[in-house]
């Protein structure tokens, strides 16, 4: 049976650790109703919610989260959930240093670390993902990009795996990382069962069809806006940056070199 434990901070989501808890219980069930299919009817996870010290905390919107442990008191678990977060994030630059040093010492055991949401800006405080690929909720991603440079962020990702790390990106991302984990500690066909009880297709790979512009445009650059407003109505459209930079009167180099000035 693999152990999840679900690190409940201060002002987090109280959905990303509830809806978790969710769709990994249904696996549970889902082995308990077809135990002669799956030849077995012990549950595939059991969960803690933890916290520093044990104590309660409180989480986005003033909700009390009442841990079943001290994070201190988990020695060996296979897998530590970080939630995400509501901006404003008030523990960017303010993360107790004991919690660091439990997240480094859970990652020393090679234990598994996943991340939902903005819950990667936690992780990313203690060092631990310099150099690795990840991702978040694509709607931080600039913010995310000027306080951790060295790590390598992939906005567009639904799903990073880099090692002991898996980073989900925005809000119900939250349910590919749960099906990854059904199937790396269960199998294939209980992640195929558990995404259509979940009503999960499967098939999102990508955050990018969800990216919306609008946070893009603080700048001056007028040919780049045009470009903008250009892709915003013609999505559904194939789209070449040659062929958008020919329609503007600008060399596809020059039109990539001004568009990530001006866009990031």
């Amino acid at each position: 049976m693999a152990h999840i434990s679900m690190l409940a901070y201060p002002n987090c989501s109280v959905s990303s650790l509830i809806c978790p808890i969710d769709s990994l219980g249904v696996a549970n069930t889902w082995l308990q109703s077809h135990a002669e299919k799956e030849g077995t009817d012990k549950p595939l996870f059991s969960w803690d919610i933890v916290t520093p010290g044990g104590k309660p905390v409180a989480g986005f919107g003033g909700i009390p989260v009442h841990p079943h442990r001290a994070m201190e008191d988990i020695q060996e678990t296979d897998v530590v959930l970080i939630p995400g977060f509501i901006p404003p994030m008030e523990f960017i630059g303010t993360v107790a240093e004991h919690v660091k040093t439990w997240l480094c010492s859970q990652h020393e055991r090679k234990t598994l670390i996943g991340t939902i949401c903005t819950g990667t800006f936690l992780l990313a405080e203690t060092g631990l993902l310099d150099g690795r690929e990840v991702t978040t909720n694509w709607a931080y991603a600039r913010l995310f990009q000027k306080l951790y440079p060295q790590v390598r962020l992939k906005p567009e990702r639904m799903l990073t795996v880099d090692g002991e790390f898996i980073c989900s990106g925005a809000a119900t991302a939250y349910m590919e990382l749960c099906l990854y984990l059904i199937e790396k500690f269960g199998s294939q066909d209980l992640a195929a069962s558990c995404s259509k009880l979940l009503l999960i297709d499967g098939t999102r790979r990508s955050q990018a069809p969800y990216f919306i512009f609008e946070f893009q445009k603080n700048h001056s650059d007028d040919t780049v806006l045009k470009v903008q407003d250009f892709m915003e109505k013609n999505l559904a459209e194939p789209l070449s940056f040659e062929a958008m930079a020919s329609r503007f009167g600008i060399s596809a180099r020059h039109l990539k070199r001004r568009f990530k000035q001006a866009t990031g």
